[in-house]
């Protein structure tokens, strides 16, 4: 009798479960909010992605907009952001023509990022690509550096910008700096 009433049980625990995971689709609606003008910039949808990002350079550095271009690629960086905040580890190109110029950001592998790559000869201090696999490229001067990147967005170029991606100290302990990336 014990054995019948745990079988039973146990059916209709797993009756609930399948009916609770088969009605549990969820649907996306669009959060009303009204879209950017000009620039190029992402407009919230309904996937509810971010038309701009904080970031910091260090664990207590001011924070500076990155403002988010209209593609997909900004968008899967903005919606996985807006999911959980990025610490990232920063790396420079120590040993490549014209380092001095940029640093770069690997994305954790379980982040898909989508690409749409193309060839770019001239970046501006400021903008921000993606290039495969998982990485962000910020280019903090102005430079003639060929690769193949996905524009992903830019900041105003300031001269506190600048000097806040300069003077990010190295993080004690690590041996590279930090950057905090959120939405």
């Amino acid at each position: 009798m014990r054995k019948i009433m745990i079988f039973v049980l146990f059916s209709a625990l797993l009756a609930v479960a399948v009916t609770a995971c088969s009605n549990g689709k969820q649907e996306n609606k669009p959060s009303g909010n009204s879209s950017l003008s000009g620039s190029g910039t992402v407009s919230p949808n309904a996937n509810d992605t971010a038309a701009e990002l904080t970031v910091r350079f260090g664990d207590g550095g001011d924070s500076f907009t990155l403002y988010l271009e209209d593609n997909d690629t900004a968008a899967a960086i903005a919606r996985h952001v807006g999911s959980a905040d990025w610490r990232l580890p920063i790396y420079h190109y120590d040993d490549y023509d014209g380092w001095e110029v940029m640093q770069y950001y690997d994305i954790p592998s379980r982040y898909e990022i989508p690409s749409n790559a193309e060839t770019v000869v001239s970046e501006q201090a400021g903008q921000v690509y993606y290039s495969e696999p998982n990485r962000i490229v910020l280019f903090y001067q102005d430079a003639d550096i060929a690769g193949e990147y996905t524009l992903v967005g830019h900041f105003d170029a300031t001269v506190e910008f600048v000097a806040a991606v300069e003077e990010n100290p190295v993080l004690e302990g690590w041996g590279n700096k930090i950057v905090n990336i959120s939405a």
